[in-house]
């Protein structure tokens, strides 16, 4: 395992911890969906991204939508370790007029390009910002990251389809496929699957990852875009709650309201693998 590697590892680990300091701050939050797309956000920003937190509307910057907007604790998570803020404003999540709402909001706080939360938006924002950025001449590119759980919105189809239209090579989409959400099962809820093929009919060029693996992301990473003239679906098989012996893989940490004992345990696991990943 590469140095690089190593460090990204450390970073999403670090992340994953802020995340559970936002927890603590506002008492709940959408842990379970944060934690599974981690290592993704991880890479973007402190990998692939071409972004400056002394200058986040820079005009020739990548740009990231979170379109599964309710995972924000996420992006908030990795701003913070990137420098786009102060790390205590994490410490007032969930509190009146925090700018860390439960959402992200553009207005609110540096690095976010887009409203999201209503699910089935962020990959249609995201295609016309790639197109936008086309018209301007601009090589940037954008990023989203998408829930399986938000695939069944028609939105998501149509934006799909104007994406392969427009031969939209500056979009890579990633699908954080868990196979939980709130409610259950993805499967069982509203079955895409095949997610791969059904982007590949629209004309998509698709790579399936372990979305955990962080050497496997940035090697995708690396190959983008994965096909001339076609837009880029990255289908990334995740774990809920990853991070979290205790929280792996079960729905009902999709929403987390932990009790004292629950949450000191979980700080201590994460400070635990902190420390092991920085010994390395």
């Amino acid at each position: 395992m590469s140095d690089a590697i190593k460090r990204l590892e450390c970073r999403a680990a670090k992340c994953r911890r802020n995340i559970l300091r936002m927890i603590r701050a506002g008492g709940a939050g959408h842990m379970g969906g944060a934690m599974s797309c981690m290592d993704i956000v991880t890479a973007l920003y402190f990998y692939a991204l071409y972004v400056d937190p002394l200058d986040p509307k820079k005009n020739d910057r990548d740009r990231f939508v979170l379109s599964a907007g309710h995972k924000c604790m996420a992006q908030y998570a990795a701003l913070a370790e990137r420098g786009f803020f102060d790390e205590s404003l994490l410490d007032t999540y969930g509190a009146l007029g925090t700018k860390l709402p439960g959402h992200p909001d553009m207005h609110k706080l540096p690095g976010i390009e887009a409203n999201t939360g209503a699910l089935g938006h962020g990959l249609a924002i995201s295609v016309g910002m790639a197109l936008g950025l086309r018209a301007s001449g601009l090589k940037s590119r954008v990023f989203t990251v998408l829930g399986d759980g938000e695939l069944p919105e028609g939105s998501n189809w149509e934006a799909v389809s104007a994406a392969s239209h427009y031969k939209l090579s500056n979009l890579t989409a990633f699908v954080d496929v868990n196979g939980l959400q709130i409610s259950g099962s993805t499967a069982s809820v509203m079955n895409m699957e095949p997610i791969d093929a059904r982007f590949e009919a629209f004309g998509w060029a698709v790579a399936t990852i372990d979305g955990n693996d962080m050497g496997e992301i940035v090697r995708t990473l690396d190959s983008l875009p994965l096909a001339t003239e076609r837009p880029s679906a990255i289908i990334a098989r995740t774990v809920k709650g990853k991070g979290l012996a205790f929280a792996e893989g079960n729905a009902a940490y999709h929403y987390w309201k932990p009790k004292e004992e629950e949450l000191a345990e979980a700080e201590a696991e994460l400070d635990r693998a902190i420390r092991l990943k920085e010994a390395v």
